[in-house]
């Protein structure tokens, strides 16, 4: 029998984030990336959204280690939620072990779980499989591809990628590894799709350094830039060029301040002498001469951003003449929450600068002509595109297609889905257990769809609690209902349907206590309670609280 590899996406498929793949050859398995997802805005008090990661925990013995392509938090927030189900060995470069070890001490797992760095270029065995490290530009430092090696073929796993020709830090895509392993022979390419609707080429991180010094000469106000904590680069070039202005500057926010110490200890982040001091210091200058570097381009509430914008931040309250700079475009579903922040911050007297004005801002991911420059180098004979939602799976495709790839050698796929390779055949065999799992607070899984169905429903038209006071001696009611209500009604100003509500409730328990006999069973109660009340408000009302009776005996 043919051998086989499989490739299981368990999530970042028809979705962004969540990212998390398995790959399973001669027994044995091993996963790439461990990313959870943001909560949609009816996911009321979820706080994020983790894979389901079922199929490992029922194979963990296979599991022969978990390799990370880079520290964003699509691709690594859900490790420590998932470890405690499935603990594995965790491969990965030096800044992401940095990012991941201080969620692991957060979560009390720094001493249970195996982390080992390893650097770009260098190649790990695990068991039947040899993972080989591939240095990528991202809109993160360290973030890398993989080349995963077995005796069947070598499938390239891009991760998030882009080409930049000027990095920051100096170090270009290895695309001459990319292009010797495509005249080695790729089996199959599994490749980003994020940006893949865009045409051209993705513009160089070097772009937004000359747009900071624009921004900071000739401004003799106080400056605020906010990013994504997780851009070393981005931060470096807002340091390079306060030093070149003579300007300090001081960091807010946890997650910012967290990624400042990692990447300066690893030395990802080189700071200007005499350029970083304290946020409280840094009110002692002049205000031409500070730059403040905050979290909050997403508009999180909790975020210094939105708090300066607010007025609860602690040291920094935004001035009229104030320049904040957003450096940083919308993930998809943020847009309400960064408007509202970038509106208190104009009705502060601010001087916004976002991304439609200026490049403020580049991706991380690479558009269309980068992507065709991966496919000619690695020349696979199969291809799965992976990160992206169906519209950018499906236009993928037709990029391969275009390339000259046959359409029956390209699987889309979804979450779940068990794509068989041989060395000649690919073809979606079943599917594995695969879907969300929600975390809230620190519950992880225990919310699930009837729980969330409860909490819209009481969001869009509160509750109603019904109290029946039921004699213990002969089952009668012994009063009248009592009717609370919930972010249903402002009850004050509305007696009349309360009475109302009281003698429906009335009504239907007395029609059950006077035909019943001395039952102990209050359900037969409850139920035509539910019902009578319920089919009253929605004539009523045009509403649907949820009704809940409560039999009490005296």
């Amino acid at each position: 029998m043919a051998e086989k590899l499989k490739i299981i996406p368990l999530g970042g498929l028809d979705e962004i984030g969540k990212n998390m793949t398995v790959y399973e050859y001669g027994g044995e398995m091993i996963v790439v990336d461990c990313g959870m997802g943001f909560p949609e805005e009816d996911m009321y008090g979820i706080d994020c959204i983790i894979p389901d990661v079922s199929y490992l925990a029922k194979n963990k013995a296979r599991i022969r280690g978990l390799f990370i392509t880079h520290g964003h938090e699509d691709h690594i927030g859900a490790i420590p939620y998932v470890l405690r189900q499935v603990n594995m060995p965790i491969y990965c470069t030096r800044l992401t072990a940095g990012l991941i070890r201080l969620k692991l001490e957060e979560h009390g797992l720094a001493k249970a779980v195996k982390l080992i760095t390893v650097e770009p270029g260098e190649t790990i065995r695990a068991g039947k499989f040899s993972v080989e490290f591939i240095h990528v530009n991202h809109s993160i430092a360290d973030a890398v591809a993989f080349a995963i090696h077995t005796r069947l073929g070598t499938v390239v796993h891009t991760g998030d990628f882009k080409i930049d020709s000027t990095p920051i830090d100096g170090d270009v895509i290895d695309l001459a590894r990319f292009g010797e392993l495509g005249k080695e022979g790729v089996l199959c390419l599994c490749a980003d799709s994020t940006n893949v609707e865009r045409p051209g080429f993705t513009p160089s991180e070097k772009l937004v350094g000359e747009t900071f010094m624009r921004q900071f000469q000739h401004c003799d106000e106080r400056i605020i830039v906010t990013t994504f904590s997780s851009n070393v680069h981005r931060i470096q070039q807002v340091l390079d060029a306060a030093a070149a202005c003579g300007r300090k500057v001081a960091v807010t926010g946890r997650s910012m301040e967290n990624m400042l110490k990692v990447s300066t200890e690893l030395g990802y982040l080189k700071v200007p002498r005499n350029t970083l001091v304290d946020i409280n210091k840094l009110k002692g200058l002049p205000k031409e001469k500070q730059i403040i570097v905050t979290t909050g381009s997403q508009g999180e509430e909790m975020s210094a951003l939105y708090r300066m914008a607010f007025s609860t931040h602690k040291q920094v309250e935004i001035a009229a003449g104030d320049k904040v700079i957003i450096s940083a475009s919308a993930i998809p579903g943020n847009e309400v929450t960064i408007g509202r922040v970038i509106n208190e911050l104009f009705r502060k007297g601010a001087t916004v600068v976002y991304d439609r004005m200026d490049m403020l801002h580049v991706s991380g991911h690479a558009c269309q002509e980068e992507l065709k420059i991966i496919h000619a180098l690695t020349k696979p004979r199969f291809f799965v595109p992976l990160h992206g939602e169906q519209r950018m799976l499906q236009t993928h495709c037709k990029i391969a297609q275009q390339m000259g790839m046959a359409r029956n050698h390209v699987a889309i796929a979804e979450n779940g889905s068990v794509i068989e390779l041989t060395a000649k055949t690919m073809k979606i065999n079943g599917t594995v257990p695969a879907g969300e799992v929600y975390v809230d607070g620190s519950g992880v899984g225990d919310v699930g769809a009837v729980v969330m169905r409860d909490r819209k429903r009481l969001a869009e038209d509160g509750m109603v609690v019904v109290i029946l006071h039921v004699s213990a001696h002969d089952g009668q009611l012994l009063a009248p209902p009592e009717i609370i209500t919930r972010g249903f009604i402002y009850v004050k100003e509305s007696e009349d349907l309360m009475r109302e509500l009281q003698n429906v409730a009335e009504e239907a328990a007395c029609t059950v206590t006077s035909s019943r006999k001395r039952s102990r069973d209050d359900g037969d109660l409850k139920g035509a309670v539910k019902s009578a009340v319920s089919n009253y408000l929605y004539k009523n009302t045009k509403r649907n609280p949820m009704v809940i009776p409560v039999a009490t005996r005296l």
